[in-house]
């Protein structure tokens, strides 16, 4: 989508960039799974609700989560 700006087209597509985050299943926990990001410096873990990763997960499992979803990485 264009859009004009005074004399300058700006293209909106362009600007829109999600970030991807790769993490490895720590621990699951009933109905949650702890996760540990991989791809930068972190001792935190993330704790997200089962409900909202690939079914197939156990622990150990790599992660990929871009454009608010996960999937899991070959």
């Amino acid at each position: 989508m264009q859009r004009l700006y005074g004399c300058r087209i700006e293209d909106r597509s362009e600007r829109i960039q999600m970030k991807r985050f790769e993490y490895i299943v720590e621990d699951i926990d009933g109905d949650y799974a702890h996760l540990k990001r991989t791809d930068a410096e972190s001792d935190e873990l993330k704790l997200v609700a089962r409900a909202l990763l690939p079914p197939e997960i156990k622990e150990g499992t790599r992660l990929l989560y871009e454009w608010l979803s996960y999937s899991i990485m070959e």
